[in-house]
């Protein structure tokens, strides 16, 4: 389609597309204080409510990605694009926690319908290669400076109307993109079936469960792991079982006729090497956001509002290294060099971090924040713009949905791991003061959060002190963690130059025969 207006207009529906729903994970934060207030949920519910769209969103990934590849993803989308729209009106008008977190979980489902269709899509239209890398890293760009818009729009909701507001919103842009959308998106195009005929549209429904459980397994299995520890008898239950699961289901895919993916997807290094790279960077960057939201917040005193608008020189950064520096350094360097530099100046940028204290200005940090985003903006869109370029346009969604999958594992694991780590430090370094008493002093030992929470309860010198001393002992476990986050990403770089050497600077966009080896396609 060489259409400049439909491709263009494609482009901006599915960027609008990635921005609302990731405006909405941070949204729920600001809110949760209201809604609880209305509500009165129990502690359970709150959890639930904040991780039921999480949940729901990586389990059916998977899923979404091939169903887009059989009906169509402008079908698909339009349907996702609807339900998300009538499942926001149901979440702010829920009247009690129970239907909220079924709200939520219906928004994850619509959600996992989004990201993989949208991504297809700009693969389809945009066919020419430095055109395509810039989309995606605006694409991808959009949708981190949503995640940091999130508390931003949100306040500014909230200082007006109730709760429900930051869910209404979404409403009309979803109405804009499904108008736009019915208009303007390309038409199907299907994974063809055997002997290059139309696919029978048919899903192995058995795989589907095997994915869901797969995913979710081990995603609760992190999240348990950070929340509770290693220890938790959950943990090791659901690890196994979301392996078994995962196990299971990439085994089936070898031996059934329609496939819900395509595991030949693994043989190509430019995909699979990509997947993984994206996977442990994101293990980086995820920590690091909410670090630093952690310590406007709670260690520098800072409003929710503004320690969102604190966040946005990192997606401003994101969407110059992924739109403006991607595409020619892919030209003048090749993939696996562009990946790795990205990495590097992220690794350097995580490094500086550490000269940051309680009493460093935000002026000083800016260039910190601005060049680590930059860094991932650009090492992100390659290896996205590299998963896309590197299967046929007719796997896109599948292909999309397994990368973001592994994003979505990639970002649990490192909230787990590196949370861990800061809490193991910060509790190392914690020197409370003498005279606390013994709940006080348990309360602050467990967090940040708690010790602030104990210090307003306690007499205002004893309070000040121990409020001082766990902010120190928190920039000690930040310092430990974002160390942590330098060194990984560095061997991400060495990674990414290793498994993405020979992957050419430009992907030839070919269709892939419908019964071709893998290393045909590219032939």
């Amino acid at each position: 389609m060489e259409n400049p207006t439909r491709k263009w207009g494609t482009f901006a529906i599915c960027t609008l597309l990635a921005i609302v729903p990731n405006i909405d994970l941070t949204a729920l934060n600001q809110a949760i204080p209201r809604l609880s207030a209305d509500l009165d949920p129990s502690a359970t519910q709150i959890l639930w409510i904040a991780d039921a769209y999480g949940f729901a969103l990586a389990g059916l990934l998977v899923t979404m990605g091939g169903v887009g590849d059989r009906i169509g993803h402008k079908r698909l989308l339009l349907i996702g694009t609807a339900v998300f729209a009538a499942a926001s009106v149901v979440t702010a008008y829920a009247p009690s926690a129970e239907l909220l977190i079924a709200a939520r979980a219906l928004l994850g489902v619509a959600g996992a319908t989004l990201m993989p269709s949208c991504l297809s899509l700009i693969r389809r239209v945009f066919t020419e290669p430095k055109q395509r890398t810039m989309a995606v890293g605006v694409f991808t760009g959009a949708a981190g400076l949503a995640v940091g818009l999130g508390p931003v729009v949100s306040g500014a909701l909230l200082d007006h109307f109730w709760w429900g507001s930051v869910f209404l919103i979404n409403v009309p842009l979803m109405a804009v993109a499904l108008v736009a959308g019915a208009l303007v998106l390309p038409g199907a195009l299907v994974l063809p079936g055997a002997h290059g005929r139309a696919a029978s549209g048919r899903m192995d429904l058995p795989s589907v469960p095997l994915s869901v459980a797969g995913v979710l397994g081990l995603v609760y299995a992190v999240k348990e792991a950070a929340a509770h520890g290693v220890d938790e008898p959950r943990v090791p239950v659901a690890a196994a079982l979301g392996a078994a699961a995962l196990a299971a289901f990439m085994v089936r895919q070898t031996r059934v006729a329609e496939p819900l993916i395509d595991v030949r997807l693994f043989r190509v290094p430019a995909f699979s090497g990509s997947v993984v790279t994206n996977m442990f960077a994101m293990f980086t960057l995820v920590a690091q956001s909410l670090i630093f939201s952690l310590l406007f917040q709670l260690a520098l005193g800072w409003s929710p509002l503004r320690a969102g608008l604190a966040g946005l020189p990192g997606a401003l950064g994101a969407m110059i290294g992924g739109a403006a520096l991607a595409p020619p350094l892919i030209s003048l360097l090749g993939r696996a060099r562009s990946v790795a530099i990205g990495m590097a100046v992220s690794a350097c940028a995580f490094a500086s971090f550490l000269t940051i204290g309680l009493d460093t200005s935000y002026l000083a940090m800016v260039p910190m924040i601005l060049v680590s985003g930059l860094g991932m903006g650009l090492a992100l869109t390659v290896t996205s713009d590299t998963v896309l370029a590197s299967v046929p346009r007719e796997r896109s969604g599948a292909a999309s949905a397994i990368s973001e999958t592994a994003t979505e594992l990639g970002g649990a694991l490192g909230m787990a791991v590196l949370g861990s780590v800061l809490n193991a430090v910060y509790r190392d370094s914690l020197e409370l003061p003498a005279g606390v008493p013994a709940p006080a002093a348990s309360a602050a030992r467990d967090s940040l959060t708690g010790a602030v929470q104990a210090a307003a309860a306690l007499p205002g010198r004893l309070g000040e002190q121990v409020a001082g001393a766990a902010r120190a002992a928190f920039v000690d476990g930040m310092h430990a963690a974002l160390l942590c986050s330098a060194g990984l990403a560095a061997l991400v770089a060495v990674f990414a130059l290793a498994t993405l050497r020979d992957v050419p600077k430009v992907i030839e966009d070919a269709e892939a025969p419908a019964e071709a080896p893998v290393h045909e396609w590219k032939k």
